[in-house]
């Protein structure tokens, strides 16, 4: 009987506890109280908000990267080159009739993937920079992501700007697979960019992501002495990681479309890299169907551009300050010299706000007379400059 009781009892305190902690998380719900929320977690939907945003930037990456990596190249080097190693230069005391010896001069065969591009039509048109294909002796190959490789047949170099063109002869039956091109006058700072390259030769299809960083920004790039000598204005600025071999890669929007061309990294710093927006590449694309080549006004200078705060700092003038004039080039023959400040072009003033240099030649046509105004031995001077087309 007793027992009978206990059961009873036991019973009725289960039913009571079950009875409070329903009713409890009921008005917990109900009245807003969440008294229940500091013993039990629950998602908000602040909370899956955010998941979702996660979720959906992940899939965005991992769909762009699998459209876009069947186009993206890696760019190999095959060159011959002479070495003569100077510690086989030695003299041997017991050598009483050779005396020193001296290395032989050998040919040593490099062939080694260097750098990236990616393809932009079906009949073989592949876009890198410039600098990667700059060893005019070499020769180029192209390896596909299938590991299918191509000869490099032409290159056509663009002297304005770090890029040029590659020809490769498409096998039969095979279908090349070109990305589509975006419009990088659309770009805002803070847009999700995804860059994709082969990394320090080694590792294709390597993925790197972040955002636009700045836009606009300046560079100098390429070597006076391959004629390549004007900055590059108004490229991209992205904290993407752009590594050694990712240079000519692309840089790809959450829609998958190319948006910039990966050029350079900053040396000194970290998080900071650069690409050439793809406008110039469709301006360049477009030239070269034209005309089978690119013909573009040379100037042939180095520059920088004088600030007007570094102006008044040091009593000189806004402008374009030379710092190198190409021998024979037009600037030459026009009579610009090192330490001149180039303050107008046709009257049209050169600021950072107003307007850099490389923009307005680049405007302009190969054989189109100039006026540029120079500030030397502190007054202006007017030059006439015959603008040139670049040959290599």
């Amino acid at each position: 009987m007793k027992k009978i009781k206990n059961f009873f009892i036991s019973l009725a305190v289960g039913l009571v506890l079950i009875v409070a902690v329903l009713g409890g998380a009921v008005s917990d719900r109900i009245f807003g109280y969440r008294i229940l929320d500091r013993y039990f977690q629950r998602k908000t939907s602040e909370s899956k908000v955010i998941e979702n945003k996660i979720l959906n930037e992940e899939s965005v990456v991992i769909d762009v990267v699998e459209k876009a990596s069947p186009s993206v190249v890696t760019i190999g080097i095959k060159k011959t080159q002479t070495l003569i190693d100077p510690f086989q230069n030695f003299f041997d005391p017991f050598d009483f009739f050779g005396g020193s010896q001296r290395s032989q001069p050998q040919q040593q065969k490099i062939e080694q993937n260097i750098a990236t591009g990616f393809i932009v039509s079906k009949d073989g048109l592949i876009v890198t920079n410039k600098h990667v294909v700059d060893d005019t002796e070499a020769k180029y190959k192209i390896m596909l992501n299938d590991k299918k490789e191509y000869d490099v047949k032409k290159i056509y170099r663009d002297p304005a700007n770090d890029l040029a063109i590659l020809k490769i002869e498409p096998l039969s039956g095979s279908e090349l697979m070109p990305l589509q091109l975006g419009d990088s006058s659309k770009l805002k700072v803070g847009q999700l960019v995804i860059a994709i390259g082969t990394l320090l030769g080694e590792f294709p299809n390597s993925v790197t992501k972040g955002i636009i960083s700045g836009l606009g920004r300046g560079i100098s790039a390429g070597s006076p002495f391959e004629g390549m000598v004007e900055r590059l204005d108004d490229v991209i600025q992205t904290d993407a990681a752009i590594n050694p071999g990712n240079s000519g890669g692309p840089l790809l929007n959450s829609a998958g479309q190319v948006i910039g061309v990966n050029v350079a990294m900053a040396e000194a710093a970290q998080n900071i890299a650069f690409a050439i927006p793809i406008n110039v590449v469709k301006e360049m694309i477009d030239v070269f169907n034209k005309t089978g080549q690119f013909s573009r006004p040379f100037l042939g200078i180095r520059y920088r551009m004088i600030t007007k705060q570094e102006a008044m700092a040091k009593d000189w003038v806004e402008g374009a300050g030379v710092i190198e004039v190409i021998k024979d080039s037009p600037a030459e023959k026009a009579g610009i010299e090192i330490g001149d400040i180039i303050t107008k072009i046709d009257g049209q003033k050169l600021s950072e706000k107003d307007g850099e240099l490389a923009k307005i030649i680049a405007a302009k046509k190969v054989g189109e007379r100039m006026t540029a105004t120079v500030w030397r031995d502190n007054q202006e001077k007017n030059l006439t400059v015959l603008l040139e087309e670049f040959s290599q």
